[in-house]
C-alpha cells in the first residue's frame, strides 16, 4: 500500500466484511480520550475521489488533532468488489449504497478510534457523514459535529424526480434500464477514466484552476485503473433511490456546519441555502469564487475555517 502524498507510517489496512479497506490514521499512538480532549477528525471523500484528495488538509489539521481518512469501498486503495444491484441478488457482489458505505465508516470508528469524533464529508461523502451521524446517534455515541463541504444534493434521485423537466421524467425508466447493463457502464467508465477527461472535469470543478496539477490527476486516475474500478462506477450511477441530505438533516441531532463553494457547478448554492432551515445547521458559509472541492482548490481559505469549527465543537 503506497501513497502519492502521505508518509507510510500513516497508512493502515483493515479487513471489514472480508473486504480490504485502506485508511489513514495520523495518530499512531491512539491516545486515550481522557488524556486528549481533542476529538478525532474523520474525513470522507466524494465520488471518484479517495483519501488522497485531502492532501492539502490532513497535514494542517493533524497539527492539532488525530485525523482519520478512509477510502470507501470501491475507491482509492480499498477493495473494489463486483456490484450487486438490489434486483440482482448476486451473492458474490456488493451493494454500493449510502447505508453500506456508512456502515463501513461506523465500524471503523467503533474498532479503531478511541474517544469522540467529528465528521467531515465532501460531495457524496457529506451524505455519508450525515448518515454515519444518524447511525452513531442510534448507538448512543453521537459525533460532536458534522462539517459538510459542498454536500451532494442528489438531484437525480427518484424522490426528487417531480422537480425534473418532463422529458427527463419520461425518460427515467429507459435510463434505469440502460445503466444496469455492464457493457454500457464499462464503456462509459473507459471513456471517463482518462487523464484528459479528468482534467476537463477538474477545470469545471475548480473555477480558480488552483491546484489542478499532475499530482491531482494521478491520484484520481491511478485507482481507476485497478480491477473492478468500473464496478464501483456501475454501482454508484444506479443509486436512483437512496439517502438524501435534507431527510438526514431532519433526523439527526448532531450540530452541522456547511461550507459551500459559490461557483460549484453541480450542487447549486440556492438549494444548499435552503438547508439552513433545519435546526441542526448551526453554521453556513459561502466560499467566494470556489467550486465543488474548495478544500483542495483553496486549502489556505478552507483549512482555518475547518480548524476553527473543529476547535469550537470540542469546547462546547
Amino acid at each position: 500500500m503506497t501513497s502519492l502524498v502521505y508518509p507510510a507510517s500513516w497508512l493502515q489496512q483493515w479487513i471489514w466484511e472480508n473486504l480490504s479497506v485502506s485508511y489513514l490514521y495520523t495518530d499512531t499512538q491512539q491516545p486515550d480520550s481522557a488524556d486528549n480532549k481533542k476529538s478525532t477528525a474523520v474525513l470522507i471523500h466524494g465520488f471518484g475521489a479517495n483519501k488522497e484528495h485531502w492532501r492539502h488538509n490532513i497535514p494542517y489539521l493533524s497539527q492539532e488533532r488525530p485525523v482519520v481518512a478512509i477510502d470507501l469501498i470501491g475507491f482509492g486503495s480499498s477493495e473494489k468488489p463486483r456490484s450487486n444491484l438490489e434486483i440482482e441478488h448476486d451473492l458474490s457482489g456488493w451493494t454500493y449504497s449510502i447505508d453500506n458505505w456508512s456502515r463501513q465508516v461506523v465500524e471503523l470508528i467503533n474498532e479503531k478510534i478511541q474517544g469522540p469524533v467529528q465528521l467531515i464529508g465532501n460531495s457524496i461523502g457529506g451524505v455519508v457523514a450525515l448518515n454515519v451521524a444518524r447511525m452513531l446517534e442510534a448507538q448512543g455515541q453521537a459525533p460532536r459535529q458534522v462539517i459538510l463541504i459542498d454536500c451532494a444534493q442528489r438531484a437525480l434521485d427518484d424522490k426528487r424526480l417531480a422537480n425534473q423537466p418532463l422529458l427527463r421524467r419520461w425518460g427515467r425508466p429507459a435510463l434505469k434500464a440502460l445503466v444496469k447493463q455492464r457493457w454500457l457502464t464499462k464503456a462509459l467508465f473507459r471513456t471517463v477514466a482518462r487523464a484528459s477527461v479528468i482534467h476537463r472535469v477538474l477545470m469545471a470543478a475548480y473555477p480558480t484552476r488552483q491546484n489542478v496539477d499532475p499530482q491531482l490527476i494521478e491520484l484520481l486516475l491511478r485507482p481507476a485503473t485497478e480491477i473492478n474500478a468500473d464496478e464501483a462506477f456501475r454501482g454508484f450511477i444506479n443509486l436512483f433511490d437512496d439517502r438524501l441530505a435534507p431527510d438526514l438533516l431532519a433526523q439527526i441531532n448532531t450540530p452541522v456546519a456547511m461550507l459551500c463553494g459559490e461557483l460549484d457547478p453541480w450542487e447549486p448554492l440556492e438549494e444548499a441555502e435552503k438547508w439552513q432551515s433545519y435546526s441542526v445547521v448551526k453554521r453556513f458559509e459561502v466560499l467566494k469564487g470556489l467550486g465543488h472541492c474548495p478544500h483542495d482548490e483553496a486549502p489556505e481559505v478552507v483549512n482555518p475555517r475547518i480548524s476553527n469549527l473543529l476547535n469550537a465543537a470540542d469546547v462546547l
